[in-house]
């Protein structure tokens, strides 16, 4: 039939990585969803994750966990120094694994295949997004739409693509990403140094011997891949040994935001909020953004009016929260009054000799505690 409406409960724009995990989530509640994107390839991404233990459920409940093929590496250890505090801040987990680190590219693919065998991927270069709302007919390969609700999962282009509304937190930080082997076992320890011109963090990355690591390092001053490697070195040769840099090193600006609220859609992953990665929890608060909104839909009825408005409340307390942590521990490290020194010493101090905050850390790190509950 011509004029024929195919209804569906939810469109999903981006088929990304936590664009392709919501749609999946959302199929596996029986929901109908029709994903579409623009790019016909997946973008070359050689960046990790840090998949905490909350995520590694989630992804397992999906069947997209054991469809890796490269070895995830685990993080049974996290170490934190800086230049202020004599003794580091050494993490443990004794009854499971803090997280794991994986390829990036390497799930993004499992989940878009997925996507492609259910038939509910399209790719649609020509569409104007801008002009995607729920409940309005859209025209989409010669027939007609209509979806109840709209997800975005862009990224953090969702102003320049959609020109939505953004709070915007602009420290001026890049962020450099790279990958190096060494000649000893990374005995699956994380480590977060906080240097005088910005934090170093250093993972174990997905290898057969763990023997290699990779890293991320943010600063507003310029620098260069010569001076990163002599960093690195002197940070971590007593514990890795002798270290070999892969040639390519990737550049990426850091600009944290938050979305406002638009009753019309439903944001998730980095169109909600991106935060600076010295947190190393950015990709994790994607995978609670849709947990949140499937317990939601548990809870209420696709048709409830508010349930946009449910969703953005819990969601922007937990994002917020990150954003405010890892903007003022930039804050403290970047400006070094005594007084900031002091706020750095006494939180050192607290997670190293109570007991309770370390806990609370630890489950925290690992996704076991949901700030919005």
């Amino acid at each position: 039939m011509k004029n024929k409406i195919h209804k569906y409960d939810f469109l999903i724009v981006g088929a990304g990585l936590i664009g392709a995990i919501a749609a999946l989530a959302l199929v596996k509640k029986k929901f109908k969803v029709l994903v579409i994107d623009k790019k016909v390839e997946l973008p070359n991404d050689d960046r990790t994750l840090a998949v905490n233990a909350n995520s590694i459920d989630f992804l397992k409940q999906l069947g997209i966990w054991n469809k890796l093929k490269s070895q995830p590496q685990k993080i049974d250890k996290i170490i934190i120094e800086d230049n202020i505090n004599e003794k580091p801040l050494i993490f443990e987990n004794d009854e499971e694994s803090m997280g794991n680190v994986i390829l990036n590219k390497e799930m993004s693919k499992v989940a878009r295949q997925k996507l492609v065998n259910l038939k509910i991927l399209k790719i649609l270069t020509n569409l104007d997004i801008s002009k995607v709302l729920p409940d309005k007919l859209i025209f989409i390969d010669n027939k007609n739409y209509s979806f109840k609700k709209v997800i975005i999962s862009i990224g953090k282009n969702i102003v320049s693509d959609l020109n939505h509304k953004t709070i915007t937190f602009d420290q001026k930080h890049q962020s450099y990403v790279g990958f190096f082997k060494h000649s000893k076992d990374h005995n699956n320890t994380a480590y977060e140094f906080f240097t005088d011109k910005g934090p170093l963090a250093i993972l174990p990355a997905p290898s057969a011997n763990q023997k290699k690591s990779t890293f991320i390092y943010s600063s507003k001053e310029d620098t260069d891949r010569y001076q990163i490697q002599k960093l690195i070195n002197k940070k971590i040769i007593n514990s890795h040994g002798k270290l070999i840099f892969d040639q390519s090193m990737s550049k990426f600006p850091i600009i944290p935001h938050l979305i406002k609220y638009n009753d019309n859609f439903i944001y998730i992953g980095d169109s909600l909020k991106s935060i600076h990665p010295v947190a190393g929890q950015g990709w994790n608060l994607g995978i609670k953004d849709i947990q949140t909104l499937c317990k939601l839909l548990d809870q209420y009825s696709l048709e409830e009016k508010n349930i946009n408005s449910f969703y953005y409340s819990r969601r922007i307390v937990e994002s917020s929260i990150f954003l405010s942590f890892t903007s003022l521990l930039n804050f403290f490290y970047e400006n070094k009054s005594q007084l900031n020194k002091e706020f750095v010493k006494a939180g050192f101090t607290s997670l190293r000799k109570v007991n309770f905050l370390r806990n609370i850390f630890i489950k925290q790190a690992m996704g076991r505690i949901n700030l919005t509950d």
